[in-house]
């Protein structure tokens, strides 16, 4: 895997900005994640894109596009740009077409140009990364792009660190989505699934995992709504409940359910009339892993996974497994250890609120 940090491209130097036509124009390399286009509404109490108000860092007027399902129409000279910031989940993993990882992001992309609209899109998100890695690498490039729709899905791998710290992940996130908002952005994010539940973790060990998702999402849902972000709930049982949508993995979507994520949010921008193409298809496109494929990923990537994780989240995972226990035998229960959590994400709250 690439280290935490780096960008890319599919098919493209890393960080490249790939123009992509909308339907009424030949597409380039069909099949790569390099496609698509997008438009979202506006945060922070902007106007929404279509009303004839000006795009913010684009200097151009948008106008409406006069037909039945009203919604913006980017001038020629003003391309679309877009960018994705986070971890796996947004770089494609589970997702493999055409050699390289395409995922929910790339066909989210191609459902949303209109006619006569571009996109200029790149994919900084990389495998492993944390919410500070998306502070201090991933942020800065995309907001010096000035795009004018940046998805940021971050927080699992920080649930999974032995040094989670709730209040330094709002921090962090706020920092994020504040700079990205303050550079004309509009914003998608999404909640975190239970990575306990997932893996089907025995009680003791998911119980603390299950603590820092809670944390985390409640975090996700505040500062979406104060950002004015296009929010996805992924941690509703809809999605966590259907093996279908999951790899081999049980943390990654597969194709079905990267593609069901694209068309989830797909339909949040309908609603509003900003989904000008056609919705992604629910269909997988690519014959399924084989067994020796899924045996081969497991023992080499799922192997290096488990290892460094055990290095790191499994000694103190243990340690958190016998407080659970501790506090089972002496007849407390879970109710201590819910009551810190809450304690610690009020303040993380607090501090990142303003109340």
């Amino acid at each position: 895997m690439r280290p935490v940090g780096e960008d890319r491209v599919a098919g493209t130097a890393p960080g490249r900005l790939v123009p992509v036509q909308g339907p009424d124009r030949p597409v380039r390399g069909s099949g790569q994640p390099v496609q698509g286009s997008g438009q979202l509404v506006q945060g922070s109490g902007r106007p929404v894109r279509g009303s004839g108000q000006p795009v913010q860092g684009s200097g151009q007027l948008v106008q409406g596009s006069g037909g039945a399902a009203p919604g913006p129409v980017l001038a020629e000279a003003a391309p679309l740009r877009f960018a994705v910031l986070g971890d796996s989940f947004s770089e494609g993993v589970g997702d493999r077409a055409a050699g390289a990882w395409r995922g929910w992001a790339a066909l989210l992309a191609d459902g949303l140009a209109g006619p006569g609209q571009r996109v200029e899109y790149v994919n900084l998100a990389v495998s492993g990364a944390l919410s500070a890695d998306v502070a201090a690498h991933q942020a800065p490039r995309a907001v010096a792009l000035r795009p004018h729709l940046a998805s940021v899905v971050v927080g699992v791998n920080d649930t999974l660190r032995h040094g989670f710290d709730i209040g330094l992940y709002a921090r962090r996130l706020d920092r994020v989505l504040g700079a990205l908002d303050a550079a004309g952005a509009v914003l998608l994010t999404a909640c975190l699934p239970d990575p306990g539940r997932m893996l089907g973790l025995p009680a003791p060990l998911a119980r603390p995992l299950a603590r820092r998702r809670r944390s985390v999402n409640a975090v996700v849902h505040a500062l979406s709504a104060r950002r004015g972000a296009v929010h996805l709930h992924l941690a509703d049982p809809a999605w966590t409940d259907d093996r279908r949508l999951w790899s081999a993995d049980r943390l990654h979507p597969g194709e079905r359910g990267h593609r069901a994520v694209a068309g989830a949010f797909h339909r949040l921008l309908a609603e509003r009339g900003l989904a000008r193409g056609p919705a992604p298809s629910p269909e997988a496109s690519e014959p399924p892993p084989t067994r020796a494929e899924t045996a081969l990923w497991l023992a080499t990537a799922g192997t290096g996974w488990v290892l460094r994780r055990s290095r790191d989240l499994l000694p103190q995972l243990l340690l958190l497994a016998g407080e659970e226990l501790l506090h089972r035998g002496d007849g407390t229960g879970p109710g201590p250890l819910d009551a810190r959590a809450e304690t610690a994400l009020a303040a993380a709250l607090a501090a990142t609120m303003g109340g």
